[in-house]
C-alpha cells in the first residue's frame, strides 16, 4: 500500500470502509511534520496491506482540520473502519504509532 495524500473532499470517502488508517495531519512548513515522513513509510513497509496511510495538508483542507479538532502539528488519527480510535499530537517515536496500529489490526 502506498501513502496517499488526500483533501477534504476525498477524506471521508477513504475513511467509509471497513478496516484500519492512519491520518497525519501536517504541513509542508512544519519540521516536525517532516520529520514524521520518513516513520509513515517505514509504517507502510512494515504493515503493508494491513493500513492504509493518508496525509492532509492542514492548510488546503482546512475543513477536514476542523472536523477532527486539529489544533497542532503533526497530529495523526487512527481510525478503525472509519471511528476514530486514537488521536497522537506531536512527533512520537515509530514504536508509539506502530504499537497502536498492530492492537487495532489485531
Amino acid at each position: 500500500m502506498s501513502i496517499m495524500t488526500l483533501n477534504q473532499d476525498n477524506l471521508n470517502q477513504i475513511l467509509t470502509p471497513t478496516g484500519v488508517t492512519l491520518v497525519e495531519f501536517g504541513a509542508p512548513w512544519c519540521p516536525p511534520c517532516k520529520a514524521l515522513l520518513p516513520i509513515l513509510d517505514e509504517l507502510d513497509q512494515e504493515l503493508g496491506s494491513n493500513v492504509s496511510i493518508i496525509k492532509i495538508n492542514v492548510d488546503e483542507s482546512p475543513e477536514s482540520s476542523s472536523q477532527y479538532h486539529i489544533m497542532s502539528l503533526p497530529t495523526v488519527m487512527i481510525f478503525k473502519d472509519g471511528v476514530p480510535q486514537d488521536k497522537l499530537v506531536g512527533l512520537r517515536p515509530k514504536s508509539v504509532y506502530l504499537e497502536k496500529m498492530k492492537q487495532l489490526i489485531s
